[in-house]
């Protein structure tokens, strides 16, 4: 700055000169006799400062030069800090997309360990009871036994009757049997209690470790999450009382499909109050075609199909493997209206296809009679003449031929029809059978004539709607 001031001062000073000896030629005064002597000095002044003005124009283009070199090191050094400022930014979204998806198992994790808290405090209540049962019907006994040490010690004089004698084992083994049954009891509820308190201390753990969410909260909160539950037994419906003694039953989905239209998308466990029944837990398959309630599910062999009436109708298996839901909570999702029987099968040959039938279920009375009549699928149909079949077990025999009991010798209860060649709930087996008869001891689907195969997996739901999306055929399905 300081130089270009110079130069332009420098400037001025010598135009002035240029100026001043120009003019005075224009003076009215007569010229001077000694005009050469003037014009030498004239010439010298101007060549001084074009001197002066080129040494100016020389600093003036080297400053400019080295503002040119410094100004192209700054221009490199914020691209420099740019492409820095570009890679930190990639790697922070990365961060954060890795995070979301640490956030959502957190969030799963936490809506299993409620769920299993729930469940272990229902099991718990249900343990205590037994428990207080017991401890009256051992007060009970000590008092007969009192009664009776008190007769025997106003018999001391005289002979005991022996049967007083055997009345009186009989109640002291009664009264061991009783106390071993509550030890036992009482180490079942502590080990529960133990569970509980990991349980509570897990679910506080992954709480703090979730950022807060308003909208994450609210979702965890919700009784009837997703939850991915492990249920060996699925016998009983859900109890009235949750961790704060109370179980908000009022806005319970009827089903899987509500469930969907309520904008649940992740396929697992809910809780559902369909046809104003008691709440239980099904396992729900989101599609694109909607909420499916599923009711049977085989895939491995890990769970014993050939149950007994009570078993059948109430439920067994677990939910994350195979299970049956059970005759009665079909029979509450079938009566809300029409319903869908959807029947998925894979064979050994990875050939995979589905049948899907218009559905109704009669209730126990009628021993859950079915009522099918074909809508869609790409499946041969092979339960359209088993429709009118009550459904029958090893121990209750509703078959369709008097001379056979076809759920005891082919295994698993179905509803048979003269035995037929369909039973999706008969025994899993690995390799393919040669034999007609062996082959129905096992799960298998023979709609037309031909060799019977044995089904890897199959799955039945119900539907509010028919599926409009086929499954594709892959494989050599039967």
């Amino acid at each position: 700055m300081k130089l270009t001031l110079t130069f332009m001062f420098v400037l001025v000073a010598s135009w002035t000169m240029v100026l001043c000896t120009k003019e005075e030629p224009m003076s009215e005064d007569p010229p001077l006799l000694q005009v050469p002597a003037v014009e030498a000095r004239s010439r010298f002044a101007a060549l001084d400062d074009v001197r002066l003005l080129a040494n100016g124009l020389l600093q003036l283009g080297h400053s400019l030069r080295d503002f040119v070199h410094k100004t192209k090191g700054q221009i490199n050094d914020i691209f420099q800090k740019l492409n820095i400022f570009d890679h930190s930014f990639n790697q922070l979204s990365v961060l954060a997309s890795e995070i979301k998806e640490e956030e959502e198992e957190l969030k799963k994790t936490t809506v299993v360990l409620k769920a299993n808290n729930e469940e272990i405090k229902s099991l718990s209540l249900e343990i205590n009871s037994k428990v207080e049962s017991i401890l009256q019907e051992r007060s009970q006994l000590q008092s007969k036994v009192g009664g009776l040490e008190e007769k025997l010690s106003g018999l001391s004089q005289g002979l005991v009757p022996a049967e007083q004698l055997a009345e009186i084992s009989t109640l002291k083994d009664v009264i061991h049997t009783q106390e071993r049954s509550i030890a036992e009891l009482l180490k079942a509820v502590r080990e529960q209690s133990d569970q509980l308190v990991q349980q509570r201390s897990k679910i506080k753990t992954l709480e703090e470790k979730l950022p807060y969410n308003p909208s994450m909260q609210e979702t965890i909160e919700k009784p009837s999450d997703n939850f991915q539950s492990v249920t060996p037994d699925l016998t009983g419906y859900l109890t009235n009382t949750s961790a704060n003694g109370s179980f908000n039953m009022t806005d319970l989905p009827s089903d899987c499909c509500e469930l969907f239209t309520r904008g649940e998308r992740a396929s697992g466990m809910y809780t559902i109050k369909p046809n104003q029944s008691e709440p239980f837990m099904a396992y729900c398959d989101m599609d694109q075609d909607g909420g499916a309630t599923i009711i049977q599910r085989r895939k491995d062999g890990s769970v014993n199909f050939d149950q007994n009436w009570e078993k059948f109708e109430n439920g067994f298996g677990d939910f994350q493997g195979e299970f049956w839901l059970g005759l009665k909570k079909v029979h509450s999702l079938a009566s809300q209206g029409d319903s869908f029987l959807n029947i998925q099968l894979e064979d050994w040959k990875q050939g995979k296809r589905f049948i899907e039938y218009n559905f109704s279920l009669d209730g126990p009375e009628a021993h859950y009679t079915i009522h099918l009549s074909q809508a869609s699928g790409n499946l041969p149909d092979a339960m359209s003449n088993h429709t009118g079949m009550k459904f029958s077990t090893k121990d209750r025999d509703n078959d369709n031929l008097e001379d056979s009991h076809c759920a005891y010798t082919y295994t698993g209860g179905w509803w048979f029809n003269a035995c037929g060649d369909t039973n999706l709930n008969g025994r899993y087996i690995h390799v393919r059978s040669k034999g007609r008869s062996e082959c129905r001891r096992g799960i298998h689907w023979k709609p037309t004539r031909g060799a019977s195969y044995y089904l890897r997996s199959t799955q039945i739901s119900i539907r509010s709607t028919p599926t409009t999306t086929a499954t594709s055929e892959t494989g050599n399905f039967l």
